[in-house]
């Protein structure tokens, strides 16, 4: 079975036909993104109208790109899978139009996605797959979750942000210290020449005795710093951003850690665009090789939004015979929608 995914949550625009045929996880045939980092840059951040009707641009040549790469014709596709939620609602509403209304013309299913079970699943296409069960640490935009998966669709949330996510903490501290946007990838640059103990910054949480995060504090403690640094920042910048990134990556750290020592399980896998942060992925190795743990990652090309996770989770869902395929064309997205409605224990 063919399936084509659509990923247009929020200022990516990711398309990929997967091959479920086979034995084992789907198979990845091809993939094409267009990320509108540079259109927004101009802003600050990303802006929703622009997104959305960015999304309709690129959308259509994109799935071509893919098929051709494929080298498979559309009506091969035997199911169109896109992001249902959560995201932007108009940026959502691009990708479902388009999935329904091709589905349609095909006479083919549609199925909608979870985007953060797409983040989750990702490592399954990584030369180095997980095995469930496994504790998964989401790291992705305005989202930080622990999650104990037990196999597809089984999702029990273990904690998560209160306030901002890590991504946001990444992204905030570095427009506070004047960098480009996206900040957090610039940040994590810049902290590779500063000293990470430079300032001392709070891991808010970090000895809370539960699984929840908290990054609003530590965005409120790295403006006050840049503010008593005044015309020293830019020749502090490089330790301030060391400094932000070491707190970040304790709490992320030391919560998973926390997590793996509740659940009594042995494998890790990290997901979402604070994933492919080198730092985070060098402690998470030392501290899990002394454990015994297994952590996993996507291949970085995958950690960010893409269509590739889309396409993979139907196939996964459809692999493990949780979804009834129809051919009604009608749709909704969900901007808010927790990851663990889709466990068949919901209150879990």
């Amino acid at each position: 079975m063919l399936v084509l995914g659509i990923e247009s949550s929020c200022d990516e625009t990711g398309v990929a036909l997967v091959d479920t045929s086979g034995v084992g996880v789907p198979a990845l045939l091809a993939h094409a993104l267009h990320s509108q980092i540079e259109m927004h840059q101009a802003y600050g951040g990303v802006v929703p109208e622009l997104a959305s009707r960015d999304h309709i641009r690129r959308v259509l040549p994109l799935i071509a790109d893919v098929m051709t790469q494929a080298g498979r014709a559309l009506p091969d596709v035997d199911v169109v899978a896109y992001t249902r939620g959560p995201g932007l609602a108009g940026a959502l509403l691009v990708g479902a139009g388009v999935a329904c209304s091709l589905a349609a013309s095909l006479a083919k299913p549609v199925m909608g996605v979870h985007h953060l079970e797409g983040h989750l699943l990702s490592p399954f296409l990584s030369a180095d797959p997980p095995e469930f069960p496994f504790v998964a640490l989401l790291v992705s935009g305005g989202h930080t979750q622990l999650m104990r998966v037990d196999r597809v669709g089984s999702y029990e949330l273990l904690g998560e942000s209160i306030d901002d996510a890590a991504g946001e903490a990444f992204d905030k501290s570095a427009k506070l210290m004047g960098l480009p946007y996206p900040g957090g990838p610039h940040l994590a640059k810049l902290a590779e020449l500063g000293d990470p103990a430079a300032f001392k910054l709070p891991r808010p949480l970090l000895h809370s005795g539960d699984l929840d995060f908290s990054f609003s504090g530590l965005k409120t403690a790295v403006l006050t710093q840049a503010k008593k640094l005044g015309d020293d920042l830019e020749v502090r910048k490089a330790d301030l951003a060391a400094s932000t990134q070491a707190a970040i990556v304790e709490v992320l750290l030391k919560k998973s850690m926390s997590a793996m020592a509740q659940t009594g399980l042995k494998r890790l896998v990290v997901a979402g665009g604070v994933g492919a942060n080198a730092e985070l992925r060098r402690q998470l190795n030392a501290v899990c090789l002394k454990r015994g743990i297994r952590v996993h990652y996507p291949e970085l090309h995958l950690c960010t939004d893409n269509g590739a996770m889309i396409a993979l989770a139907a196939g996964m869902r459809l692999q493990a015979g949780l979804e009834n395929l129809q051919t009604a064309y009608t749709f909704d997205v969900k901007p808010r929608w927790p990851l663990a409605e889709l466990s068949p224990n919901p209150g879990l």
